[in-house]
């Protein structure tokens, strides 16, 4: 069973970064209460990590997806994807209860997750910092007007009443899209209008990607995008896009320029 379980953690290099982890957090544990003499964990170096491949759409390609996207039931829920940054599965979750288009704010308490036995389940956000609320742009706000009135007109055709607990992403009978459904859906999108190698979840690192790009406070894109800290926020994010290396570079010489004046030597 040993023998078993480090082939297992041998593949899997994130699962035993988790381990050491766990081992870390018990370990120090038992220094504290007294019950170990020594640290033995600072004699293992923890495993290194290979970080995925991820990709983020510049202008042109969010028109061109978004263009193809709008032909699908699931346009909405990508335009969405992209203006927020949500995950897929808090998307899925979202009720008409968790959003207010006066103050133009929407809140992320459930995700739909499928689990395996049970089908589609609403569960609550994995973190406290998933739990949040998010501003949506404009346009995402005049989106989600359209799509209730519409959703509302669609259900009374056929005898239906529409109900604010309803799920904003759902079938006509109220529910929840599938999450298999709407990854399927996009990656068929994908082959005939964007990159080959784009997935899902890319939409939202094109959201954090275009803040980062344009500036925004760090501390909030972490917010928006739910994640446990900053630190998370900074290592996925923050070297994407050689602009922001270009940009601070300038901003550096253009305020020290200021400052001391032109230092180059003149031949």
């Amino acid at each position: 069973m040993y023998r078993l379980l480090i082939r297992v953690l041998a593949v899997d290099r994130l699962l035993l970064l988790h381990v050491h982890r766990i081992f870390r957090e018990a370990l120090s544990h038992g220094i504290k209460w007294g019950a170990l003499m020594r640290y033995v964990c600072d004699a293992v170096d923890p495993p290194e990590t290979r970080r995925k491949e991820m990709t983020a759409l510049d202008a042109a390609g969010i028109e061109r997806f978004l263009d193809a996207a709008f032909n699908s039931p699931y346009g909405a829920f990508f335009f969405l994807g992209i203006y927020t940054g949500l995950r897929r599965g808090e998307m899925l979750g979202l009720r008409w209860t968790a959003i207010n288009l006066q103050s133009r704010t929407l809140s992320v308490t459930k995700t739909i997750q499928r689990v395996k036995g049970k089908g589609l389940v609403s569960l609550e956000p994995k973190t406290d910092r998933s739990r949040r609320s998010v501003s949506p742009p404009t346009d995402a706000v005049a989106l989600l007007s359209v799509l209730k009135i519409s959703q509302r007109e669609e259900r009374e055709a056929i005898g239906l009443d529409r109900t604010e607990s309803n799920y904003v992403f759902s079938h006509i009978d109220g529910r929840p899209f599938h999450p298999d459904t709407v990854s399927h859906t996009f990656a068929d999108i994908i082959k005939e209008s964007g990159p080959p190698h784009l997935r899902l979840h890319d939409l939202r690192y094109t959201h954090a990607t275009m803040m980062m790009e344009l500036g925004i406070n760090p501390k909030v894109i972490s917010e928006r995008l739910g994640h446990a800290s900053v630190v998370i926020t900074l290592d996925l994010y923050s070297h994407v896009s050689p602009r922001l290396q270009e940009e601070a570079a300038e901003k550096f010489g253009e305020e020290l320029r200021a400052k001391v004046g032109n230092r180059i030597p003149q031949g």
